[in-house]
């Protein structure tokens, strides 16, 4: 037995087909299963679960990496500290070291030539600069800089130290030095351009 349906009951029957679609999830998951997307629709459901499992998962180590870096980016902070202090102490006993080395090349050469030490001063500061060895003498003054590696920055700086110096004692000859034991070539050849003797050890 055949039905016949006219126009107006086929635009009926399409519209409420619509609405039991979007109204009736069993209606839908049926009329799924009939036109063989059932299992694509279940399909579909797992992949959304297993991308929420995934991305919980992936939340959750995100974490704990987070809180490992921060606990490692705590402990290189407190290294830091550690070597900056270090790297101060290193640098004051080389300092230190350096300053007595060249003390005693040259208390022989200003004995030579016939000068008298006035005062012998480490860590001299004059208007806001600090000088690492200050020598007076009755004719010089010495202003000497002590870097283990030198670089051009370094003698700019003590052309300003040593122009300081000459404003202070302007009745006496002022000589710059540098001082240290990895001068490079170019660093030392600038140096002497600059009128600075330079002593490496």
């Amino acid at each position: 037995m055949y039905f016949v349906l006219e126009y107006s009951d086929l635009e009926s029957l399409k519209k409420k087909i619509l609405e039991l679609v979007k109204s009736d999830e069993e209606f839908r998951l049926a009329l799924a299963s009939a036109i063989g997307y059932y299992e694509l629709f279940e399909e579909i459901k797992r992949l959304r679960k297993d991308l929420n499992n995934m991305y919980l998962e992936f939340s959750r180590r995100f974490e704990e990496i987070n809180k490992r870096f921060e606990a490692i980016e705590k402990k290189l902070l407190e290294h830091d500290k550690r070597f900056a202090r270090l790297e101060l102490e290193l640098g004051a006993l080389t300092e230190s070291f350096y300053s007595k080395a060249l003390w005693d090349d040259l208390r022989e050469e200003i004995k030579a030539r016939g000068e008298a030490v006035i005062s012998r001063k480490r860590n001299y500061r004059i208007d806001e600069s600090d000088i690492d060895l200050f020598i007076e003498t009755d004719k010089t003054v010495y202003v000497i800089e002590v870097k283990v590696k030198p670089k051009h920055e370094d003698i700019g700086r003590l052309i300003a130290k040593a122009d300081l110096v000459k404003k202070r004692y302007p009745s006496k000859r002022v000589e710059a030095i540098l001082a240290g034991t990895m001068i490079g070539k170019e660093i030392e050849e600038y140096a002497y351009e600059k009128n600075i003797k330079v002593y490496v050890y």
